[in-house]
């Protein structure tokens, strides 16, 4: 595309698409940039996925101004962000389409305009900003923006090329604002997919888009002490999209090397057959993407592709019919069979599978408030980077929808013992946003990667543990760092300590460590849980 004074909804749609496919290049690399060693660094993941709603809702818009384009751009980022960097990009883009409302074009002079409510917009979605995050970075691509057109109207590309420029100073000066980030030697996560989504939009409006199909986005690097860049696991937290099989035929297939190109590419993957004919079954987001491969080595054929999200609404359409009456519903994000039987116990209406590295979605979320009967409904996220998607779901449903900000599972198990089936609504939403500061958290899993954080040097794979979300200690196992976390605490006050082990830890061990607690602290009732959460091998909750 040519530099031009203004553009219009198609080209938006266009550069956004581009966009999207530039950040998924890098989006594990940016998932790696995450600062605590622990199996949830999927904030390139989390933007991406949410890039990827907007996209599809921006090519249903039913014309091509900017306006039209911009608010479907916003709907689907809304409908589909994950963790807290998602529901902060959709926030950007809500803000941009309130900037660009009744615009049939977009010049420079609007996008720069329209920049300032999409930074106002990141920060009132959040009850305590921090600098230092994806929202100064915002913050500081809409100064330039504004500056660049302060004395005089300047063509869309030189502002996005103002823009672009200081999103990636603003990213190498994170360390700077949260001394989180300089200790761990690392560039704030969701600034730089941020800055990769900037990029790429630029690259596609100056012409660049042949070229990026060859190239790679590059991460900003910030002027502090070198560290070797953490080898997090990207997240895989999709938990529908279209179960796509096909016949592949051809000549010289290799199923295994088939089966190693698509493993990264969804779930449920099948490969079989030989070299003529393979038989090809996933789980994906993006069929397309798969079949592109495919008929790269041959042709295909008997293609079929579903909707899980519409198999799975039908599903619980079904089910709804046959659910009971509540005047008051709860539905908590849970992950583990154990920790599931647990929630239901204490009568939870509804489950949400998921937790670290598998943040559900806000159409995840509003898919399940809608099939439960009641039109009251209280969420438990039990996760911190949940709670900003679960606090979405209220503008998009009629319902009446409470979210009570647990950040673990023991703060969820607290608040729903506080429920009080003769109590209304309200009180009960106070009652259990009450409860939850009534207990301490315990969380103990294994370090992905080596770090320094603070005064404490870890190991890949050593245990270590966190104690109300700070990372406290490491040990030389896991029951090692959970008996260091209790060794900090003052227990002669508590009553009960809850022990749910993880699917990775064992009954025997986990019953010798409350053997233990109990020998020290004769008073403590002690209570062992099968949890089967993973990555985590002990929950710990201490009333």
């Amino acid at each position: 595309m040519k530099q031009a004074d203004t553009i219009g909804g198609q080209d938006l749609r266009e550069m956004l698409a581009a966009a999207t496919n530039w950040l998924e290049k890098s989006s594990a690399d940016i998932d790696a940039l995450n600062v605590f060693p622990v199996p949830d660094g999927d904030t390139g993941t989390n933007m991406l996925l949410t890039m990827r709603s907007s996209i599809e809702e921006a090519f249903r818009a039913p014309d091509n101004s900017a306006c039209t384009v911009a608010e479907a751009v916003a709907l689907g980022a809304l409908m589909g962000a994950r963790g807290n960097s998602g529901v902060i990009l959709s926030q950007i883009w809500r803000g941009l389409a309130k900037g660009l409302e009744d615009k049939e074009s977009c010049t420079g002079g609007d996008l720069a305009a329209a920049l300032e409510s999409a930074s106002e917009m990141a920060y009132k979605g959040l009850s305590n900003p921090v600098e230092g995050t994806i929202l100064t970075v915002i913050k500081d691509v809409s100064e330039a923006a504004q500056a660049e057109v302060a004395d005089g109207e300047k063509d869309f590309v030189s502002v996005m090329e103002a823009m672009v420029s200081a999103a990636a100073r603003s990213v190498a000066n994170t360390p700077n604002l949260l001394s989180v980030l300089k200790e761990a030697g690392v560039v704030d996560a969701g600034g730089q997919g941020l800055y990769t989504i900037l990029d790429g939009a630029l690259r596609y409006l100056k012409g660049e888009a042949e070229q990026m199909k060859y190239r790679k986005p590059q991460l900003v690097v910030a002027d502090i002490a070198a560290t070797r860049m953490p080898q997090m696991v990207a997240a895989d937290e999709v938990p529908y999209g279209y179960c796509t099989e096909f016949l592949l035929k051809g000549e010289e297939l290799a199923p295994d090397k088939i089966r190693t190109r698509l493993k990264n590419r969804g779930e449920s993957l099948i490969v079989v057959g030989d070299e003529s004919a393979v038989r090809i079954h996933i789980h994906t987001l993006d069929p397309g993407n798969v079949l592109r491969y495919a008929t790269a080595l041959g042709t295909v054929h008997q293609v079929s592709i579903r909707n899980m999200d519409e198999q799975h609404e039908a599903y619980l359409e079904m089910q709804k019919e046959r659910m009971p009456l509540v005047d008051v519903a709860t539905i908590a994000v849970v992950s583990g069979e154990g920790l599931a039987e647990v929630f239901k116990s204490l009568g939870t209406t509804a489950i949400v599978a998921g937790g670290q590295t598998m943040n559900p979605s806000t159409k995840d979320l509003l898919r399940v408030v809608e099939s439960v009967t009641s039109d009251n409904v209280i969420i438990l996220p039990n996760n911190k980077n949940i709670v900003a998607t679960a606090n979405q779901v209220e503008s998009v449903t009629p319902k009446k929808i409470v979210v009570v900000p647990s950040e673990t599972i023991p703060q969820g198990v607290s608040a729903l013992l506080a429920f009080d089936y003769e109590a209304d609504f309200e009180t009960n939403a106070k009652l259990m946003a009450r409860a939850i500061s009534t207990v301490r958290s315990i969380e103990i899993t294994r370090a992905v990667r080596s770090a320094k954080l603070g005064d404490l040097t870890i190991k890949r794979k050593q245990a270590i543990g966190f104690l109300d979300g700070e990372l406290v200690n490491v040990g030389t196992t896991p029951a090692d760092a959970l008996s260091k976390v209790l060794a900090g605490l003052d227990l002669d006050m508590a009553e009960v300590i809850t022990i749910y082990f993880g699917a990775d830890s064992e009954l025997a061990e986990a019953q010798e460590v409350s053997n233990k607690i109990c020998q020290k602290h004769s008073h403590l009732q002690v209570e062992v849980v099968r949890g089967g959460q993973p990555h985590y091998n002990y929950i710990v909750s201490v009333e």
